[in-house]
């Protein structure tokens, strides 16, 4: 089981404890630099941002915490409700002295940071998210597309630890979701959830969204509105989301665009030039890169 977090160049890694929970946060690039806090999905880590990391984009300060529970960082004292998530990376910002961020996010890291524009638009530059659904699906779309989800949703959050710790799981869902990705990257995502703390946090993290947070939003649904320039990027193969699921249609949003690109679900893994593209696009969109 890996014990460390894999090496990636010149980084800065740290423990900031906020809310009760021990984030592991890794940075790179100058620390007077624009800030670009970027979060991972589930079945991941920071390492997704490796490339970033490695070789951030002239005059921004990437920071890619390990989200709670996940990766390198502590368990968090809830059950992964993700307005709870939304609160804990908040705080870390606070933790952090930072006013004003770029905001990039994949797959759960994603959703949460819609949450966080949401709750904190005045913070936020701008938004890159990548392969995840936004906050205003209407529970009669998500139905038709519901599928895909069910596919592996329920067996996370019914029997998650054993399945990720004890079986080849992981190793299954991404050989069906990226068929690209080599196995070697494949091995440093998947042995860090034989952690169980990694695997209940998994677990927790569908247990919530299935039983308390889906039939949540089929009563009440998101009516906030997001003011943040928020960029999507989204693989047109992707196995697991569909991409109507992000539609600017039915995104309640001032300034919301889609682009559908050749690709699947782990478009980082799978294009990493491509994001550091948009997230320097962004950047010069929004004035924080020069």
């Amino acid at each position: 089981m890996t014990t460390q977090p894999p090496p990636i160049g010149e980084v800065r890694r740290s423990f900031v404890t906020v809310r009760g929970v021990r984030l592991h946060v890794t940075e790179a690039g100058p620390v007077d630099g624009g800030p670009v806090l970027a979060l991972h999905g589930w079945p991941q880590h920071h390492w997704v941002y490796r490339d970033l990391l490695a070789d951030p984009p002239p005059g921004l300060r990437i920071i890619a915490p390990d989200l709670p529970g996940y990766g390198w960082s502590g368990p968090p004292p809830h059950r992964w409700a993700k307005e709870d998530v939304a609160s804990d990376l908040i705080a870390l910002l606070d933790a952090l002295g930072l006013d004003r961020v770029l905001l990039v996010g994949h797959d759960w890291g994603g959703y949460i940071g819609h949450l966080v524009t949401l709750r904190i638009p005045e913070r936020i530059d701008g938004y890159l998210v990548m392969n995840m659904a936004h906050p205003w699906v209407q529970p009669k779309v998500l139905l038709r597309h519901v599928w895909p989800f069910l596919k592996y949703q329920p067996a996370v959050a019914i029997a998650g630890v054993p399945l990720q710790r004890h079986t080849r799981f992981l190793e299954l869902a991404y050989k069906v979701g990226a068929p690209g990705l080599d196995p070697e990257t494949v091995r440093v995502y998947a042995e860090r959830f034989r952690d169980p703390v990694v695997a209940r946090t998994a677990r927790d993290t569908y247990r919530t969204f299935l039983f308390r947070e889906i039939p949540a939003g089929a009563r009440s649904g998101e009516r906030r509105r997001s003011t943040v320039p928020t960029r999507v990027l989204f693989g047109r193969n992707d196995a697991a989301i569909h991409p109507s699921l992000a539609s600017p249609e039915t995104a309640r949003a001032d300034d919301y665009t889609l682009e559908l690109v050749d690709g699947g679900h782990f478009i980082i893994d799978e294009h990493p030039d491509l994001v550091r593209a948009k997230l320097i696009a962004l950047a010069v969109e929004t004035a924080v890169a020069e």
